[in-house]
């Protein structure tokens, strides 16, 4: 095949180096997806990009045109005016009708004319670097004069019939004494209904016709054509003897050559179903999973793991002087089980089963989930120092507000309870507010202390326990799913490719 990189020859040329990439693509998508593709697709599709790249290897980018005629028609004078060669002067034996011949305008066409069945000593080519600029126009045309499709020998309908199907354009050549035989008619050309396109009639050797009945002549082979449901079929007139109409039939190839050939635009049309086959077998691409996926899992394995029980633990235990918790206890298997089973269905709900179980064999299990909780949770310091500021406010508070009232009845039992001085009952006083405002301020700040402690305690598991949904629940599933969108973006670029 031809390399995209090498210089292509006129007939492997860019559609074909085109069409060569496409097939390129989805070969090496189908080798990846090997595993996650049902088995059955695979090989029809490896098959299919087989066949394609065999018909590449003879090039799609040249346009086969086939004379077709019946016996005494004029085909292969036909062939000799439009390629303006003596095709008998070539070659050691003269082209008969019995035998496929073909004229190639420009080179590398010998693959392709031994698949078509082309015997070496019928063929002739033309380099259309070396004729003149109206050659030039025809540059990938093969030309095939095929037997007479009307002989008795089986073997050479059996010719016209392998080969018409890769015809671009197929020449039905009829001449004015046969032109209405019922043969011709019911044995080709009314299946042609529907390839008008690809079809021209020509009605030969004109010039044995009066001038005045020419018109007439063809007007009812129109409407004998129109019978046959051709009603779009176009039809010329010429002479291989005279060169009339020749130069309109040469014009008809030029426009034919320029457009996509049959070869190209079948080989295009099996390349998108391989894609679309191979696209469809992927399944859907589904978006990655986000955050809110995550916090899901991460509120359920922070209930198996009792976070938040941890978390009230550490509140009690300042704010009453009891032991603080040792760590955290055993995650819950349940609980692992329910965040993995949240997490599966979230993420896979809408992939193929293929998908989705590559994804359920690539996330952690429950046990590998717990362990892996109990571990970073390790990590998570529990113990905490109690707040000395608000111990110290608080005895302080104590001690004062004992001043106070030890003040205030030392002071009475001197002077008298009437008799207490403004200065002794003002001092006791103070003192007893300063002490109440401490003892205040150090149960509010052990207990605000108490609650930033076990916000921490909480927000390190939470972020511990994060980390571990990321690492063993999300980054395995985004491995699979961007296994999923890389396999479809390469079916998708050899698609676009066309």
């Amino acid at each position: 095949m031809t390399s995209p990189d090498e210089p292509a020859a006129v007939l492997h040329g860019a559609v074909t180096a085109q069409i060569s990439r496409q097939v390129t693509a989805l070969q090496e998508a189908l080798d990846q997806a090997g595993d996650v593709i049902d088995p059955a697709t695979a090989q029809r599709a490896t098959v299919a990009l087989e066949r394609i790249a065999g018909r590449l290897e003879l090039g799609v980018d040249r346009t086969v045109v086939a004379i077709v005629g019946g016996t005494g028609s004029g085909k292969s004078s036909l062939f000799n005016a439009v390629t303006r060669l003596q095709f008998a002067d070539v070659g050691d034996t003269r082209p008969t009708t019995a035998l496929p011949s073909a004229c190639v305008w420009g080179p590398d066409g010998d693959p392709l004319l031994d698949w078509l069945g082309v015997d070496p000593h019928r063929r002739i080519q033309r380099e259309s670097l070396l004729d003149a600029d109206e050659e030039a126009v025809l540059a990938g045309l093969v030309l095939l004069d095929l037997p007479d499709h009307d002989s008795v020998e089986p073997g050479h309908r059996e010719v016209v019939d392998r080969v018409l199907p890769y015809a671009d354009l197929v020449l039905w050549v009829v001449d004015p004494q046969k032109y209405a035989d019922d043969a011709l008619h019911s044995g080709y050309l009314r299946d042609l209904v529907g390839h008008e396109e690809s079809t021209l009639v020509v009605l030969n050797q004109v010039d044995t016709v009066p001038a005045d009945q020419r018109e007439p002549l063809v007007d009812d082979l129109a409407r004998l054509l129109a019978e046959d449901g051709l009603t779009d079929v176009p039809l010329l007139a010429a002479s291989a003897a005279t060169g009339e109409g020749v130069a309109a039939l040469r014009a008809r190839l030029v426009e034919v050559v320029a457009r996509r050939s049959s070869a190209a635009t079948h080989a295009a049309a099996e390349v998108r179903d391989v894609a679309t086959t191979l696209a469809r077998s992927l399944g859907p691409q589904v978006p990655p999973p986000g955050d809110a996926d995550v916090a899901v899992v991460v509120e359920t394995l922070a209930g198996a793991a009792g976070l938040r029980a941890v978390g009230d633990a550490v509140v009690a235990a300042l704010r009453g002087g009891t032991a603080l918790p040792e760590g955290f206890g055993t995650v819950h298997e349940d609980g692992a089980e329910l965040a993995r089973s949240q997490w599966l269905s979230r993420t896979t709900a809408d992939l193929l089963p293929v998908w989705a179980d590559e994804v359920s064999a690539r996330v952690a299990t429950p046990a590998e989930l717990r362990m892996a909780v109990a571990e970073a949770l390790d990590a998570v310091t529990v113990g905490v120092r109690r707040s000395r500021a608000a111990r110290a406010a608080r005895w302080t508070g104590y001690v004062l507000v004992a001043v106070a009232v030890l003040g205030a009845v030392a002071a009475g039992l001197r002077f008298g309870v009437e008799q207490v001085p403004v200065w002794a009952l003002a001092g006791a006083a103070g003192a007893l507010v300063l002490g109440v405002l401490l003892v205040v301020l150090g149960v509010v700040g052990r207990r605000v202390g108490a609650r930033r402690q076990a916000e921490r305690v909480a927000r390190e598991g939470r972020a511990v326990i994060e980390a571990v949904a990321r690492a063993r629940l999300a980054d395995p599933t985004l491995d699979v799913l961007g296994r999923q969108r890389r396999l479809r973006e390469r079916v998708e670029a050899a698609r676009a490719l066309d």
